[in-house]
């Protein structure tokens, strides 16, 4: 894997030799499942030699899978450990809510001995792992324009909702996490006002976590079908506990054509319209918008393109510079943890 120059990232060591041939662990951690890869460094690039999916809650720390990767792949020693994380990092520490985990840099340094340790929040992960990807790993939105003009905004709905950023400096991108998905929903319609209030009573603050998630996706499937009385074929509610939610909600609304499925992914995609033109505008990413993470990936063929552009562009003042913002749909789901990866290997000179 190697840098694509669409990217120009800001890694000041990327053309230092005594970055090469290092050792690399890559941990990429989420509710579900946590992923461990080892890497070895060169050529502007990574070279990936294994990786392993764990169950997180199986777990009761990271430790514990670090030393059964150890052990399963008959490693001694590695050079450097870079840990992707779902929540804010702060002086080295994380302590991500949805893992129930504590986190600290240093520890693992004394614990196994590597030479460095990084730690990055998830999406800016994902933001240096977007520079590894091929050109056919990102489709077309909305095209025109080039990321290295201007910042670039990155959204991506998930088990959670991410968002970063690159600051482009008039060289380099330099990617940054936010905390953004947990800033507050606000909702423009009469019948979003009743969504609000639905989810008010369950949530207090309504975040646009709440929304653009893979639980906000089934807050929008369930405030259809028990506040606005859209029916429910016999037999789906038991296909959508029993299975993956957000893939049988996918192919219900595709190849069964059933209404509740189509209209709440359609709402979706219009939330998501609307918070990436929020992100956008903040950031003031006049670079492009990328949107990532799993559910876009599932449901990309379901994606109206023409239609989320329309809906992107709304604004009061600003429609003149939204309308000339690429926009680009990530089809990789190892952005994360290559890209932790990466700038463990080359973020120092």
């Amino acid at each position: 894997m190697n840098l694509n120059p669409k990217f120009p990232l800001y890694l000041p060591g990327v053309k230092n030799t005594r970055n090469e041939n290092l050792t690399i662990l890559g941990a990429n951690l989420r509710e579900d499942e946590t992923v461990l890869a080892y890497y070895v460094s060169g050529h502007e690039g990574l070279d990936i030699k294994i990786q392993k999916k764990y169950i997180t809650k199986d777990y009761p720390a990271l430790n514990a899978i670090v030393q059964d990767f150890f052990s399963e792949n008959s490693l001694t020693e590695i050079d450097r450990f870079g840990i992707s994380v779902p929540g804010p990092v702060l002086n080295g520490k994380s302590n991500p809510e949805r893992l129930g985990w504590s986190l600290d840099v240093e520890e693992f340094k004394n614990e196994f001995g590597f030479k460095e340790v990084c730690m990055l929040n998830d999406q800016e992960a994902a933001a240096y792992g977007i520079g590894l990807l091929e050109d056919s790993e990102l489709e077309d939105i909305r095209s025109g324009g080039h990321l290295e003009n201007g910042n670039v905004a990155v959204i991506a709905p998930g088990n959670g909702l991410g968002e970063a950023g690159y600051f482009f400096d008039g060289k380099y991108l330099r990617p940054f996490a936010t905390e953004g998905g947990h800033s507050e929903f606000s909702p423009r319609t009469t019948i979003e006002v009743e969504f609000y209030q639905f989810l008010n009573n369950l949530y207090g603050i309504v975040s646009w976590e709440n929304v653009l998630s893979k639980a906000g996706l089934f807050n929008i499937y369930r405030f259809l079908r028990d506040v606005k009385r859209h029916p429910e074929p016999e037999g789906l509610s038991e296909r959508l506990n029993e299975g993956d939610f957000v893939e049988v909600l996918y192919k219900a609304a595709t190849e069964e054509d059933i209404m509740i499925c189509k209209i709440a992914l359609d709402t979706f995609l219009e939330f998501l319209a609307r918070e990436s033109n929020s992100l956008t505008l903040k950031l003031k990413a006049t670079g492009g918008l990328i949107i990532a993470g799993d559910i876009p990936q599932v449901i990309s063929n379901y994606i109206d393109k023409d239609k989320f552009y329309e809906k992107f562009k709304i604004s009061d003042k600003m429609e003149a510079m939204l309308r000339n913002i690429p926009i680009y749909l990530v089809k990789s789901n190892s952005t994360s943890i290559n890209g932790v990866a990466l700038y463990t290997a080359y973020h120092q000179d």
